[in-house]
């Protein structure tokens, strides 16, 4: 499977799937499927309605129907961090080959050359090049230097994959509280991304960054995998005793 490497704010590399050809023509096929729906019931009610015998409303309607169309990736990618809603239903976004997020001007730029990519070669270039290339680019992103990679939703806390601490639970770490919400969400993304790709790296770099912040030394009976953890369950402990 290939993948790009993403630093994430912790300095912890996440390899993260690249979105193959088959899911961007699939997100494409669902935009498009949104704006003929859209079509259809436009001249189906403007029909029953009276609205096309209309030429002034009916040309308006259709000014602003285009422009929607026309700019609807720009406003979506950059509005609905880097999706589009056939990028949303497919899980797929744009992110900058560097991991960050796209800026304005990034999200322009590939936007743009959707004209080279897609408008002037009937759809056909910029797929031969998303084909061909190693971080499955099309033009505009190679010019925008962003690509697409697969994703899932947002995950919140309560969605964190661990089984629900026993109430007699125990803490075993103190300075557990220095912690956040997203500081767990992460150290949960980094263990799950081990158990895919069984890259101990990942597990001994957070491992260390989190006993540092933390001010922890672990057992000398405790993996770093168990250390991360019984973090992961401290901090379940503590937040579940303030609610």
């Amino acid at each position: 499977m290939e993948t790009i490497q993403v630093n994430t704010s912790q300095h912890v590399d996440i390899d993260y799937p690249l979105a193959g050809l088959g899911e961007r023509i699939a997100a494409r096929l669902v935009d498009l499927g949104i704006f003929l729906g859209l079509a259809i019931l436009f001249f189906f009610f403007g029909s029953i309605s009276g609205i096309t015998n209309t030429p002034t409303i009916l040309y308006t309607l259709i000014i602003l129907y285009s422009a929607g169309y026309i700019f609807y990736t720009l406003v979506c990618e950059i509005f609905m961090n880097g999706q589009t809603l056939g990028k949303r239903v497919m899980k797929i976004r744009v992110i900058s080959v560097n991991g960050a997020q796209p800026t304005m001007g990034q999200y322009f730029m590939r936007w743009v050359f959707r004209l080279v990519d897609f408008v002037l070669t009937g759809q056909v270039l910029g797929l031969i090049v998303i084909a061909i290339t190693d971080k499955k680019q099309r033009i505009g992103d190679i010019v925008a230097g962003t690509t697409v990679i697969r994703t899932v939703p947002h995950t919140t806390f309560e969605h964190i994959a661990f089984q629900p601490v026993e109430e007699a639970y125990t803490p075993v770490f103190s300075n557990i509280e220095q912690l956040t919400d997203r500081d767990v969400e992460l150290i949960h993304e980094v263990i799950s991304t081990y158990y895919k790709t069984h890259n101990p790296d990942l597990i001994y770099s957070m491992a260390t960054r989190v006993g540092k912040h933390l001010s922890i030394t672990p057992p000398p009976e405790m993996n770093q995998l168990d250390f991360l953890t019984t973090v992961v369950k401290d901090y379940k402990q503590l937040t579940s005793k303030v609610d």
